[in-house]
């Protein structure tokens, strides 16, 4: 008889367990996924893509993980629980990083903001001593309109730093630098060519 009433209570113990383990944890899902919309709401998406991208392939990878577990007959989250505590550290770790970043990333735009100027001034400065010649009319003519959409890309550029847009800023200033550097060693090349001094 005791043997009977153990066993049944071993039964029902065992159940229990078991059926603990095998809820889907609900509560801990939605916890993750509001530290990863935290994360982006802090801009980590913008200013630490690479980190953001991991977190949200552990959140996929976890998703996948709970599916998994729900096709099986006896449930067993415990893993799943555990791999959802660390994606809310991960995502809470990262939208503190981001502040950080993102003052990085204002004061690299607000350089080159800056550094910009004496180069577009400079080839400013250097297109108007350009031979005109047979053909460097449509040459100058060319360059010009570089020049102008140079000056536009900066202009967003500033404003967009001054939106607080700063990666939005860095990027197109970075990308109106190059250009403005570039045609500024083919108006020197140029002027060197025709013995011009600059």
């Amino acid at each position: 008889m005791k043997n009977k009433v153990l066993i049944g209570l071993s039964a029902i113990l065992m159940f229990a367990v078991l059926s603990s383990c095998g809820k889907v944890p609900q509560a801990d899902i939605d916890s993750t996924n509001a530290a990863i919309a935290a994360a982006q709401a802090a801009e980590a998406n913008v200013y630490l893509p690479d980190e953001f991208t991991a977190l949200q392939d552990s959140m996929d990878a976890i998703s996948a993980s709970i599916e998994v577990q729900r096709g099986k007959l006896f449930k067993n989250f415990g893993t799943v629980k555990e791999d959802l505590a660390a994606t809310v550290a991960q995502a809470n770790e990262l939208a503190a990083k981001v502040p950080g970043k993102k003052e990085e990333v204002q004061k690299e735009a607000e350089t080159l903001l800056n550094d910009i100027k004496s180069v577009v001034a400079e080839n400013g400065r250097l297109v108007v001593r350009l031979p005109r010649g047979k053909e460097g009319a449509a040459v100058i003519d060319a360059i010009k309109a570089d020049l102008a959409a140079v000056d536009v890309s900066v202009a967003e550029a500033q404003s967009m730093f001054q939106n607080g847009a700063f990666m939005d800023a860095l990027n197109k200033v970075k990308a109106a630098k190059e250009k403005s550097e570039s045609i500024n060693a083919e108006i020197k090349e140029v002027l060197t060519k025709a013995r011009i001094r600059f």
